[in-house]
């Protein structure tokens, strides 16, 4: 295969959904799987939708993530710039050598007028569309002699170049996923190119010169973009590129978890989770949670994302970047949607949670302890994450799993509490909290052995009181092997919980 050059293309109108960043992702991952070049392009051409702080959004994203830009706005290269609006000088040449060519034209309808036409249509039972149909009986450049069309340019007069769809025929593609598509064009209309008014392109001039001239090589986008293929080859003709033209794939929909529709971001309110890579607060305030922020691993959201809507054809399911570039074909992307499961997305956060080496993961818990204001030791710390971190799914979750090694419980389960606090309990746990004392070598398996001989003595299983010296130590019926909590806690402590329980809840069934 010819040098890979692929683009991600996004406007800055907003924070990154989860959509934009697959689509970034499966670019980078062809690129790197055959050693090209991943583009970053900013299309921020149309100046009514710019949101400030979009574009740094979009380069934190790609970097948290570990989605590596070859060449852009920050990282510079030969093609630049790569920011559309620093490119409108480039633009209107071409959209000149349309029009010289006949495959584009001036348009000086006002937006007023156009608005009429729509409103007369849908009052018919219709719907305007500026076409092959209408754009003989509208204001352009189509039904004015030359002189008339440069007196209205003279005069400054507001317009549009839109492009000129050919009459009866039938566009046909080869897109990568889909296989062949075909299009007529008697159900397009006449796009606009160019506006007057700001000296901008819009999406669908800029898109095709600029990776005509950035030498891309497969344009991988979204489904939604599927209508504008057809235009868009059109133009690669009309501009003779077509032996360049780059191969086209349009990558299925991220659905909602009921798999009906595409998912959006009040999908992810109404169910509790991200839709976005990072937390984003609008230009009004209103804050939406991120993947980063709600604890999960950039490697966790790239291998979810890497598996909505592509198959590597074999039961794995947990790949690291390297084996996703690997791997990666556009061959296995499906062609239908691709439901989003959030109880999916926490499995893949924890299978990177439980992978992580014991020491990393107690760095990474710390901060918590000391936000609790709890001062201790990291070794201490990596024992209590080895034993609790199969149970939870982020980082934040360890307390919950673990608060009881960093303080004494305060109070205890009531339901526990009516159902293993009586009868003989109480005294068996007196009992034993004799024999803690007495032990000099503060050893969980010589502890565990005793306590089993004691019980055995009298006759009783160790089950007599195991969850009772359970609801001592933590407050609750849960947590890792009892006797490796007594032992990590120490004598003096284990102590302590016991005559606070025993003080507590007293001899007597509560």
């Amino acid at each position: 295969m010819d040098t890979v050059r692929v683009r991600f293309a996004p406007s800055p109108t907003g924070p990154l959904h989860i959509g934009g960043v697959r689509t970034a992702l499966f670019n980078y991952l062809l690129a790197k799987k055959y050693g090209g070049t991943f583009i970053l392009r900013i299309e921020d051409t149309d100046s009514t939708r710019f949101v400030p702080g979009a574009e740094e959004y979009i380069n934190e994203s790609l970097k948290w993530l570990g989605i590596k830009v070859d060449e852009g706005v920050l990282e510079g290269g030969p093609y630049g710039p790569y920011k559309q609006s620093e490119r409108r000088e480039i633009y209107k040449q071409y959209a000149d050598m349309l029009f010289e060519n006949g495959w584009a034209y001036y348009a000086f309808d006002t937006p007023e007028e156009l608005n009429a036409l729509r409103e007369k249509a849908e009052a018919e039972g219709k719907t305007f569309a500026y076409d092959v149909t209408t754009r003989g009986s509208l204001k352009n450049s189509l039904n004015m002699s030359k002189a008339e069309l440069e007196a209205k340019l003279s005069s400054g007069e507001p317009y549009v170049m839109r492009f000129k769809i050919p009459e009866d025929v039938e566009v046909e593609a080869n897109d990568l996923i889909r296989g062949k598509v075909v299009f007529h064009t008697n159900i397009l209309d006449d796009k606009v190119l160019y506006k007057s008014a700001d000296e901008l392109p819009t999406y669908h001039l800029a898109n095709v010169v600029d990776d005509h001239l950035m030498k891309v090589t497969h344009v991988i986008r979204g489904e939604e973009w599927l209508p504008s293929l057809p235009l868009h080859i059109l133009m690669y003709r009309a501009f003779g590129w077509e032996d360049t033209m780059p191969a086209f794939a349009h990558l299925p929909l991220i659905l909602k978890p009921s798999g009906k529709g595409k998912l959006s971001k009040r999908d992810g309110d109404k169910e509790g989770f991200p839709v976005f890579p990072l937390e984003y607060t609008s230009p009004s305030g209103e804050i939406s949670s991120g993947y980063r922020e709600s604890g999960y691993f950039p490697e966790a959201v790239v291998n979810l994302l890497a598996l909505l809507g592509w198959n590597p054809g074999t039961e794995q399911e947990i790949f690291s970047m390297e084996e996703l570039a690997e791997i990666f074909s556009l061959e296995r992307v499906n062609k239908a949607g691709a439901r989003f499961d959030p109880a999916k997305a926490r499995w893949f956060n924890q299978q990177y949670l439980i992978k992580k080496s014991d020491g990393e993961l107690a760095g990474l818990f710390m901060p918590y302890l000391k936000n609790r204001g709890i001062e201790t030791d990291l070794a201490f710390v990596e024992k209590v994450v080895a034993l609790v971190k199969e149970r939870v799914h982020f980082v934040a979750e360890l307390w919950e799993q673990s608060f009881f090694f960093f303080e004494a419980p305060v109070g205890y389960d009531e339901k526990v509490v009516q159902k293993r606090w009586k009868g003989e309990v109480p005294g068996l746990i007196a009992e034993l909290r004799g024999l803690f004392a007495s032990e000099a070598n503060w050893d969980a398996e010589e502890l565990k052995h005793k306590t089993s001989a004691l019980l055995e003595a009298k006759g009783l299983g160790f089950g007599a009181v195991a969850n009772a010296l359970r609801l001592a130590m933590t407050g609750g019926a849960f947590g890792p092997d009892l006797f490796t909590i007594i032992g990590m806690l120490g004598k003096d402590e284990v102590l302590r919980r016991l005559d606070n329980a025993v003080a507590k809840l007293g001899y007597e069934a509560v």
